[in-house]
């Protein structure tokens, strides 16, 4: 009787679990998004996405033009901008991007592209990995709002200190993206506290239909 009861109570804990997980992670979500804190650090980071041929897409120049914003204001003296391409690109995320901000008037010597990253945990690894070897530990990401959440997190988890710039136009902005953003990043967030913390890697960069799962060593 007592081991039924057990089992009862238990069963009963991953229904309360499943039922409140997801609303906690999509109002933490939404908050960050809505109150983002910025202050001075050592780096900018421009998480990549899509572009075309060298041309950055609408989402990923929403991202530039957030980020040579706070680079103007003086809150980092460098930015990273981050990104591999895709299978058949003739350039990368983060190439297309260092070309997007020099044309914009930032000195060549203050951009670094890291070229690597077709997700957002890869991106991170890599980019925590050089602010380490420079021996610096603040970041600003620039990313989309929702995106804010597990960027930071990401990034936290990897030792160093982040805030996040979230765009105010394009696309991802607040304004024009929808519910289903919203959902999409509490669930990836859920994913990434869950598993991706125990080495199992979940990827957000999803090439057709395929989902990216691997074990990290």
């Amino acid at each position: 009787m007592f081991l039924f009861r057990w089992i009862g109570r238990l069963i009963s804990l991953i229904i309360i679990l499943a039922l409140v997980a997801p609303g906690y992670a999509a109002s933490k979500v939404w908050h960050e998004a809505h109150h983002p804190v910025v202050r001075n650090a050592d780096v900018i980071v421009v998480l990549g996405t899509a572009q075309l041929n060298g041309v950055p897409g609408d989402a990923l120049e929403a991202r530039l033009v957030e980020a040579k914003r706070i680079y103007d204001l003086g809150l980092a003296p460098t930015i990273i901008t981050v990104g591999a391409g895709a299978p058949g690109d003739r350039t990368t995320e983060a190439a297309s991007s260092k070309r997007w901000l020099q044309s914009h008037g930032i000195p060549a010597k203050k951009i670094t592209a890291l070229e690597v990253g077709r997700d957002t945990l890869v991106s991170t690894k890599a980019y925590t990995a050089l602010m380490k070897k420079r021996m610096v530990s603040d970041v600003i990401i620039v990313t989309d709002p929702y995106h804010c959440l597990r960027a930071m997190t990401m990034a936290n988890d990897q030792g160093v200190v982040s805030t996040c710039s979230p765009v105010q136009t394009g696309p991802s902005a607040i304004a024009h993206a929808g519910y289903k953003y919203v959902l999409r990043e509490s669930g990836a967030y859920l994913v990434y506290i869950t598993v991706g913390r125990r080495g199992i890697h979940v990827s957000d960069h999803l090439p057709g239909s395929d989902i990216l799962i691997k074990i990290n060593p």
